[in-house]
């Protein structure tokens, strides 16, 4: 394949954006030459300015699980539009979205629709601070929740990728108010409680990770942090921005079995549109401006456009007919292909995958389990395994410590030629 466009694209872009992209892991540096520069997508597939065609494992990072282009989620936002895009005042539509957003999830009472999924975080940060009428917020080793000073204490995503988690511009109080603990390690959690009683206002996770690839949380983690939040009147907030509505209908929530204080979304549900909400028990809800004194406001929340993508593809994933066993059955069958290359040619790799997420590490441990595991991988090797993939038509995110992501639109041609060139490119670098 030939990707002079793109070369070419990039080269006009740096002079003119910050390192040629406006988000850090698209400028493909983690895994070396140039980023690709995208003209159409539909279905599973994208095609770049060259015209090469590539089955896509990013899906815009997550939001397009229906696949891309889908007719109904496109007439939406079409008719939207030519009823205007922006009003400065409440349509139906947003109430429409939080009705669906609440039947869908049990846990949110009450939800708030904001712009992006960092905005989400933050805000839900503010309001669990503001609730409690504490100041201290856990966090996790390797949890990426946005931009926002708070989370930039070892967090994940490009800030992982680029190695820079605790970036230029966090004030040292910022810092100070941030406790971190490591993912999977419950003793971390209890000594930050037990050194900090009554100061902590919030933990704040990742139910199931996919900013430093996809990490499992084990049973006991999970409940465990669920009976320290109760015990010590702590709001357990679930950032479920990449989670919510992929990894099942009713999000990582449903399948962990543990019933969060907040929730924060993002991606889904907006259909590809920029968007994201928070929510949770009443409550705490009922402490937001203009009921309560906790203030948060945004011109653009709830914007028509993001509200009309985004409800058409909750009620798709909500109304098809074993929607979510049908995507469970395509990425089980990728996970299973996958792993029979690494067991043939003989590589060491661990697959770890919920549902429609998944990320392949090239490790030599035997499982993956914090960010301690992560940082044991060969990123060297990701990087000559990407190039490879992508030359044979395979488009995975740019960096060892992403998730993949299956879509309804991977038909089982599409998992044939990715395990294909899987293959190929490990009997490549096999050599």
């Amino acid at each position: 394949m030939t990707y002079q466009k793109s070369i070419t694209a990039f080269a006009e872009a740096q002079k003119h954006i910050p390192g040629g992209v406006n988000s850090p892991v698209r400028s493909f540096r983690s895994v070396g030459g140039n980023p690709l520069f995208i003209a159409s997508a539909k279905g599973s597939k994208i095609t770049d300015i060259d015209g090469n065609e590539f089955v896509d494992y990013v899906g815009s990072w997550g939001p397009m699980i229906l696949g891309h282009t889908h007719p109904k989620v496109v007439a939406a936002i079409q008719e939207t539009a030519a009823l205007g895009a922006s009003f400065g005042a409440p349509t139906l539509l947003e109430t429409e979205a939080a009705l669906q957003i609440k039947k869908m999830v049990p846990s949110v009472d009450s939800v708030r629709m904001v712009n992006s999924g960092t905005e989400a975080t933050m805000s839900a940060l503010r309001l669990a601070r503001g609730y409690t009428g504490r100041d201290l917020v856990i966090k996790f080793e390797g949890c990426y929740h946005g931009h926002n000073d708070s989370f930039l204490i070892e967090a994940g995503s490009g800030a992982l990728t680029f190695g820079v988690p605790n970036t230029p511009g966090v004030t040292k109080g910022t810092a100070h108010d941030t406790l971190t603990a490591k993912y999977n390690d419950l003793a971390s959690v209890e000594r930050l409680f037990e050194q900090n009683k009554d100061k902590i206002a919030a933990v704040i996770l990742e139910p199931v990770t996919g900013n430093m690839g996809v990490i499992i949380p084990e049973k006991s983690f999970i409940e465990g942090l669920r009976k320290l939040c109760d015990e010590n009147k702590t709001v357990l907030i679930f950032d479920e921005v990449m989670t919510g509505f992929r990894v099942s209908k009713g999000s990582a929530q449903e399948i962990l079995g543990i019933t969060p204080d907040l929730s924060t979304f993002g991606k889904i549900i907006g259909g590809g549109l920029p968007v994201g909400a928070y929510g949770g028990k009443q409550e705490i809800m009922d402490m937001l401006a203009p009921k309560g004194p906790v203030y948060q406001a945004g011109t653009l929340s709830g914007n028509p456009l993001a509200m009309a993508a985004g409800l058409t593809t909750l009620r798709l994933l909500d109304e098809t007919p074993n929607f979510y066993e049908d995507l469970e059955k395509s990425s089980a069958l990728l996970e299973e292909g996958l792993q029979n290359n690494l067991n043939e040619l003989k590589f060491k790799g661990v697959i770890n995958r919920v549902g429609s997420m998944f990320t392949l590490f090239f490790t030599e441990e035997d499982s993956v389990k914090s960010l301690a595991d992560v940082n044991k991988c060969d990123t060297k090797l990701f990087a000559q395994y990407f190039k490879l993939s992508l030359d044979n038509g395979i488009y995975l995110a740019p960096s060892q410590y992403e998730a993949g992501f299956v879509s309804a639109a991977h038909s089982k041609e599409d998992i044939q030629k990715t395990v294909e060139a899987s293959y190929m490119a490990l009997k490549q670098l096999k050599g």
